[in-house]
């Protein structure tokens, strides 16, 4: 089976590259890093990306074969979103967002994935909601993947670097042990500083 283990990482326009296939898939499809699937050409192909990577429409990726295969958006089933101004659309983005659902953020529009109790969240906030079929590209960080992973280098690590010996020293602290301890007027120790008269 044809094999896709890695994405192009500088930008498109960079290449001069003969795109040789096309792998189509919804924004559910496109956050999986293992994932069976066909091109479009009905090719059976495995993605073995690594974890924490998401594709998006027009990312280019390379087969085990050689070949640059293109990325495409799906076209699916959403909720496209406008209000009457600017600030009734940022609420609703807002409260979207204290929910944690993947966004798309348009020219004037928000897109989500089908959801009524949300659909009836923004017909209360006054949005205007209209359900659509069109590809799907939330905003980067809403869901597991994210520039964050890419950066880090070891997807789902990042606070690791907090746990390291900072407890033991907060453990001497509360025990007494307080090694950095600084004696001075201040400290509440008696140093016997007193002047005589």
């Amino acid at each position: 089976m044809l094999e896709i283990k890695s994405k192009l990482k500088i930008p498109r326009s960079a290449y001069k590259v003969e795109v040789k296939g096309q792998l189509r898939l919804p924004f559910e499809s496109r956050q999986k890093s293992r994932l069976k699937t066909k091109l479009a050409s009905g090719e059976e192909v495995g993605l073995m990306l690594p974890r924490g990577e998401v594709l998006r429409g027009g990312d280019l990726v390379t087969a085990s074969d050689g070949r640059i295969i293109e990325v495409v958006a799906e076209p699916e089933k959403v909720v496209h979103v406008t209000c009457a101004s600017a600030v009734e659309l940022a609420k609703a983005a807002y409260h979207l967002g204290n929910r944690h659902v993947p966004v798309q953020v348009g020219e004037g529009f928000l897109r989500l994935a089908a959801d009524h109790v949300l659909e009836e969240m923004l017909v209360k906030l006054g949005a205007t909601v209209a359900h659509m079929e069109a590809p799907f590209e939330p905003e980067a960080g809403a869901y597991g993947g994210g520039h964050r992973h890419d950066e880090m280098g070891h997807g789902g690590k990042i606070h690791d670097h907090h746990h390291g010996h900072e407890p033991e020293n907060v453990h001497d602290r509360a025990h007494g042990h307080d090694h950095g301890h600084v004696h001075d007027e201040h400290c509440g120790h008696d140093h016997h500083h007193h002047h005589k008269k």
